[in-house]
């Protein structure tokens, strides 16, 4: 795998930058005519919004479900018509970014704060396409001491806290950079819960989930266990590596 040099890092992530745009038109190619396509967020997402919008305007016929207000936006802009997800009506497909991505494609998501709408879309479909950069390959989740965010009922708060810190973790709330919390689409909060260590593997990982899962008032966390169906790895030079998951 590429190694990504000072400057790749500075525009990793990027929705300009070439890798990204790469694996956007990679992923692209993966849309069927008329298939129900789940719009992830972010700026990997965003790239792959605009060139969803690109190929509508040469023919091709889609419909759109946002995981957050951004891209909802985004798609109305580019003409992408929206949808609810319908009792008998699956996705064909969800494309979408993350922040880290482990080697058995497990994945850490929602440090931009859309991570339950992304859980939804991603349920609702029958595969899940992440594009990253390599930045967010990692060789285990959390083994950067980021840890993953757990979005909270605002009542059920200081019990939260307590249960959360009796499993090992370091729960901070995320500020809105006012001063304030940030509260997310959804009207809750949203804790960045440090790790004392990596999640080593797939069963580690579960097992934490569950028992954040467990506590009441906690909606959901960032951790997306055994979802992504192939990650697509863009680099600098618009090489793209593909990953698929096997089963864990």
């Amino acid at each position: 795998m590429s190694n990504t040099t000072t400057t790749d890092k500075r525009t990793a992530g990027d929705p300009t930058d070439p890798g990204i745009l790469a694996t956007a038109a990679l992923a692209v190619e993966l849309v069927s005519d008329g298939a129900r396509v789940g719009l992830g967020s972010g700026r990997a997402s965003s790239a792959f919004i605009a060139a969803l919008g690109a190929r509508m305007r040469r023919g091709l016929s889609i419909v759109g479900v946002p995981t957050s207000e951004a891209s909802a936006k985004q798609a109305r802009l580019l003409g992408i018509p929206l949808v609810d997800i319908e009792e008998d009506v699956p996705l064909d497909i969800t494309v979408d970014g993350a922040d880290e991505v482990a080697p058995n494609l497990d994945l850490v998501k929602g440090r931009g704060a859309a991570f339950v709408r992304e859980r939804i879309v991603a349920a609702a479909s029958r595969r899940q396409v992440i594009l990253v950069g390599p930045e967010k390959i990692v060789p285990a989740l959390c083994a950067r001491g980021d840890g993953f965010p757990v979005e909270i009922f605002p009542l059920a708060r200081g019990l939260a806290m307590r249960r959360l810190k009796a499993l090992g973790l370091r729960p901070v709330q995320r500020e809105d950079g006012r001063g304030g919390p940030f509260v997310s689409d959804n009207g809750n909060l949203i804790f960045e819960c440090g790790v004392a260590k990596p999640l080593a593997d797939h069963a580690s990982a579960r097992a934490l989930e569950a028992a954040v899962l467990d506590i009441p008032g906690v909606i959901d966390t960032g951790l997306f266990l055994g979802t992504a169906e192939r990650v697509l790895v863009g680099h600098p030079d618009g090489n793209v590596d593909v990953l698929t998951r096997t089963e864990t």
